[in-house]
């Protein structure tokens, strides 16, 4: 990603937009007959405007690194100390809205953790969107793997638009073995989980992606450190 001032002034306020509609569309009797549910199904929304990033305007984050990284810490402990008005959009807390039926991580990647992962990320990046439109910058904390772009990277970007910063969290395998022992719930993983996941994302390294090896910070070194790295992406003073 390169550096420099974002171009453009923030898009009028959605309140004055006019408003689009969406009509409920009933899964066909075939599908039901074939073990579907017979719930209505949401069509695929209507473009909704990519926000600008002027030089003194909102930002836009994509915090991302493995389990036990300390994302979600750091993001939350950026966001609290923001200058200006900022969101902390937690893809994990976002998932954890499903109750019955909740695919949980410890049990392993099956088609349901994809499906609940995708409308996590699609009700995130539309939740940024409408906070960025409205002149408040967010940053967002999700683990995303290099090996998989489509549903990835690319998946952020193409629902809060191309001029997104992201940047990589990634401390020694030791360090996030020791923070995730010290989790609890269903984001506690197997120590073999959290090994070949860290080992994973060591793919990031020679992306061009900027990288914070946090393994010696604590929470609000390793956000300073990301202050410090979100300034120089952007060209802009801190």
């Amino acid at each position: 990603m390169s550096g420099g001032h974002y171009p453009g002034s923030l898009p009028e306020p959605i309140e004055r937009r006019p408003r689009s509609t969406l009509e409920l569309r009933q899964v066909p009797a075939a599908a039901e007959q074939a073990g579907g549910t017979g719930h209505f199904v949401m069509p695929t929304p209507p473009p909704f405007p990519y926000p600008a990033f002027p030089a003194t305007g909102p930002l836009a984050v994509l915090l991302i690194g493995p389990a036990g990284a300390g994302k979600t810490s750091v993001a939350r402990h950026w966001a609290d100390r923001r200058p200006s008005p900022t969101a902390h959009v937690s893809l994990d807390d976002v998932r954890e809205w499903m109750r019955s039926g909740f695919a949980n991580p410890q049990s392993g990647w099956n088609d349901q953790s994809e499906t609940q992962y995708r409308l996590a990320r699609r009700t995130c990046g539309f939740a940024a969107r409408n906070y960025l439109v409205n002149g408040i910058s967010c940053i967002i904390d999700d683990a995303v793997f290099p090996d998989r772009p489509a549903i990835g990277l690319g998946g952020w970007k193409r629902h809060i638009g191309p001029n997104l910063l992201t940047v990589v969290l990634l401390p020694g395998l030791d360090v996030v073995l020791a923070r995730n022992a010290q989790r609890s719930g269903n984001r506690r993983l197997p120590d073999e989980q959290v090994a070949e996941i860290h080992s994973r994302m060591a793919g990031w390294y020679g992306s061009g992606l900027p990288i914070i090896d946090n393994s010696r910070l604590d929470v609000a070194q390793t956000a300073a450190a990301l202050d410090n790295t979100i300034a120089q992406l952007v060209g802009r003073p801190r």
